[in-house]
């Protein structure tokens, strides 16, 4: 029997911001909770194929999985939970004084 697909959204960074965004059936929002979640595999793979495609706007395109509460994505690893504040002062293993 296959296993359940989890839900996932399409994360990325901003290119020019690095700021972490997600996708959304318009565009890019910073905030999860107004990301598309989806719940098929293969629409989650055309998605993020799509965001792959946006070199001109984003970096590190992937497929993030949540868990939905309330109609709500919320991250389930700490990874994304770590993501999902927003941007930090830790750049390539090393800190770095954010402007």
């Amino acid at each position: 029997m296959p296993k359940a697909f989890t839900p996932k959204v399409v994360t990325a960074n901003h290119l020019l911001a690095g700021d972490v965004i997600y996708q959304t059936a318009d565009g890019w929002t910073r905030k999860l909770e107004e990301a598309e979640v989806l719940t098929d595999e293969a629409d989650a793979d055309l998605r993020l194929i799509e965001a792959s495609q946006q070199v001109d706007e984003v970096v590190g395109a992937y497929l993030a999985d949540v868990a939905v509460e309330d109609g709500v994505p919320v991250p389930t690893h700490f990874r994304e939970t770590f993501r999902a504040t927003g941007p930090s002062n830790y750049a390539h293993g090393k800190q770095v004084e954010l402007s």
